[in-house]
């Protein structure tokens, strides 16, 4: 049915189930069908050569335009947050006010860096970014297909879209919500448009003032790609969900989290740096028949 579903990377708690979803989704087709999908560290790498790969927040980070306290100031917040944003036994409702907290801290600082629009295209460039393996084939067969595809990231829009510019993939078909930068008449940045989007709120508390799940009605099929528990929200403002399949990335600290992600996501890939199982699906669903 699916040969990458074969793969060593997959888990699955109910691979009989999988099918079952699968199988509707292709016999839906692709006029039913839409795609909704995290960005960092699921579209793009977590890691090359045993380095990790940046985030969307990173590249503006380690970019030689932030100052050298900026970067000290901003580390510290990782280092402080990113721990208890992936700590397996602490709960959400827990995590919520400390994630505001958070990206509040870091766009007040990357705010101070006067950081210019004309700037960003020169960041993603000289930055270590990489899209993961196949990345091409994913955005190119919901194009050909004319299946839409819903970037929902708590990363930073201007980046991620510039990225996606980049590597050529932008096609008519994607839409994007994230934390856009809010630039002065110069160019300038002054800030960040609201609502602020964190792993945590990617659900209905955000979606409400976009028309996008609304003129999708139709599609009440659902393949869901995430990285985070937080990612499992993001289909909330679809209407009528007929079916839905959640693959999953299992990126960092494996053995700690497998057994939270294996409940929640349908598919979960371990380590698998590639959109291999992903097209495999894709390939299956949106055949001719």
């Amino acid at each position: 049915m699916v040969p990458e579903l074969e793969k060593a990377t997959v888990r699955m708690e109910d691979a009989e189930q999988v099918k079952n979803i699968i199988s509707r989704l292709r016999k839906g087709g692709p006029d039913q069908l839409q795609v909704i999908s995290d960005f960092d560290m699921t579209l793009t790498r977590f890691g090359f050569n045993g380095q990790r790969c940046p985030t969307s927040h990173n590249i503006i980070d380690n970019s030689r335009i932030i100052s050298e306290e900026g970067k000290k100031k901003l580390a510290d917040l990782l280092h402080y947050y990113y721990p208890i944003e992936i700590d397996p036994y602490r709960i959400v409702e827990d995590k919520l006010p400390l994630m505001v907290e958070w990206w509040t801290k870091a766009h007040s600082v990357l705010s101070q860096q006067k950081i210019l629009k004309s700037d960003i295209p020169q960041m993603v460039k000289e930055s270590d970014v990489m899209l993961r393996d196949g990345i091409n084939v994913f955005f190119d067969q919901l194009y050909q297909s004319r299946v839409p595809l819903f970037i929902f990231s708590a990363g930073v829009g201007d980046i991620l879209e510039e990225i996606i510019h980049q590597a050529g993939v932008f096609h008519p078909n994607v839409n994007v919500v994230s934390n856009y930068m809010d630039f002065d008449d110069c160019g300038v940045l002054r800030g960040f448009k609201e609502p602020l989007i964190h792993t945590y709120n990617k659900n209905n508390t955000v979606l409400e003032n976009t028309d996008y799940f609304q003129q999708l009605c139709t599609r009440t099929n659902i393949l869901l790609l995430g990285d985070s528990m937080g990612d499992l929200s993001m289909a909330d403002g679809v209407a009528n969900v007929e079916n839905i399949l959640r693959v999953g990335f299992l990126n960092d600290r494996i053995e700690e989290r497998r057994e939270k992600y294996v409940e929640a996501y349908d598919v979960v890939l371990e380590k698998d740096e590639t959109m291999d199982v992903p097209n495999g699906i894709l390939r299956f669903i949106l055949a001719k028949t």
